[in-house]
């Protein structure tokens, strides 16, 4: 689930960062409100700039991955569904400082919605699978799937104890606890399946 976030942003990073690129080739003026034309879209130097900033943001967020890629997706998904919105309404005034025009918001609309269904990939299903970081923040997981995980169980386990992890919501085994009393912390059985796991070392306090 990580790895459509990453690939997601990564690659629409890259179209960014690209235009951005080859608008700077173009020797463009930067706050001209006519434009050039740059691989379809104007373009100007502001808007070259701004290209470039998002592609490499994109990018980074992309290489961390988790729910950081998906954050910034989402994030700057709304703020180009923003931007086609407002250059639209402003597109054949003098406040056109990014040389917009109709292809440029068809543009901006598009990869907004396309960063923001990245974004928002698997976090509005009602069941999240164990391999989605925001399941694995739930459960006290790395956001990244390790080597030898087995995911089936921690499926099982997640489900049995989702609402029945006692006042640790990352105790997603049932591990008894204890205060730094050393008095117990009362945890849940979590279900059959918990039931029939192998057992937990209890660490008594010294």
């Amino acid at each position: 689930m990580g790895k459509v976030y990453r690939y997601g942003g990564g690659f629409m990073g890259l179209v960014l960062l690209t235009f951005g690129i080859l608008g700077f080739a173009n020797q463009l003026e930067f706050f001209s409100t006519e434009g050039k034309e740059v691989a379809g879209l104007s373009s100007n130097g502001a808007l070259a700039l701004i290209s470039v900033v998002v592609g490499l943001c994109l990018l980074g967020c992309a290489a961390v991955g988790g729910n950081t890629a998906s954050w910034a997706n989402s994030a700057f998904g709304w703020a180009f569904i923003l931007s086609g919105l407002v250059n639209m309404t402003i597109m054949r005034t003098e406040l056109n400082f990014l040389a917009f025009r109709m292809s440029n918001v068809i543009f901006s609309f598009v990869v907004g919605v396309a960063l923001i269904t990245f974004g928002m990939y698997g976090r509005v299903s009602g069941t999240l699978p164990p391999d989605n970081p925001y399941w694995r923040e739930r459960h006290g997981l790395p956001p990244e799937v390790q080597e030898g995980e087995d995911l089936r169980l921690e499926s099982m386990l997640g489900a049995a104890t989702d609402g029945d992890r006692g006042s640790d919501p990352h105790n997603m085994a049932g591990v008894p606890r204890h205060t730094s009393t050393g008095a117990p912390i009362p945890v849940l059985s979590g279900g059959p399946i918990l039931s029939g796991a192998p057992a937990q070392p209890v660490h008594k306090p010294r």
